[in-house]
């Protein structure tokens, strides 16, 4: 190209996500998660500090920390062992933040209630069914992005081997819902459908 002799490579980064050439993700997902850490690590005073309500420590974990886990989440054609390593991640920093360890014996679910943060699996539902309305509204004519690099590799692959992609995740979160193509064009009431409420 212009010369210059390009590599092949089995891996690139590409808008901070790491697409692999087979369109696997367990690597870009190990990456999101080794980077929440790095978040989570520079508020680390605020989430750990005793004196701070639960309430507003998970406040910030939500605008600070969990972000950095979700980022390019919406083109991932993930496997439920991938989001068990996600939630298992999180799960640690929600309960340092509490303070609590497994000895406790406290349920997930009470601590993500005590902290207002939702699962993390119904937050990946609400991103990827969010991108997935954005994507089938927009022009046809616009720029392509990140997940269009997604559904090249998934038609690429082919048969070469049984995998998940995409929109059979995609058809999997309508379906769990009970949503529609229907009401993909009213962007309100999409969004609505998708919404994820943490706890207050």
């Amino acid at each position: 190209m212009g010369g210059v002799v390009v590599p092949r490579v089995e891996k690139f980064k590409y808008l901070e996500s790491i697409v692999e050439e087979r369109g696997d993700i367990d690597e870009d997902i190990s990456h999101r998660i080794r980077v929440e850490w790095q978040k989570w690590k520079k508020a680390f005073e605020v989430l750990w500090d005793k004196r701070i309500p639960l309430k507003l420590k998970g406040r910030v974990y939500r605008m600070v920390v969990q972000p950095a886990l979700l980022y390019g989440a919406e083109c991932w054609p993930i496997k439920k062992i991938q989001v068990q390593s996600h939630m298992v991640a999180e799960m640690r920093m929600i309960r340092w933040m509490c303070g609590y360890t497994r000895l406790g014996r406290i349920r997930n679910m009470v601590i993500r209630e005590r902290v207002g943060v939702a699962p993390l699996e119904d937050k990946l539902r609400k991103t990827r069914l969010r991108w997935f309305g954005h994507d089938k509204r927009r022009s046809v004519s616009a720029p392509v992005r990140r997940c269009e690099v997604i559904h090249i590799l998934d038609y690429r692959r082919g048969r070469e081997r049984s995998k998940m992609s995409w929109n059979m995740v995609i058809r999997s979160d309508m379906k769990s819902l009970g949503l529609t193509e229907d009401t993909l064009q009213g962007r309100n009431i999409w969004r609505s459908k998708i919404k994820t409420v943490d706890h207050r």
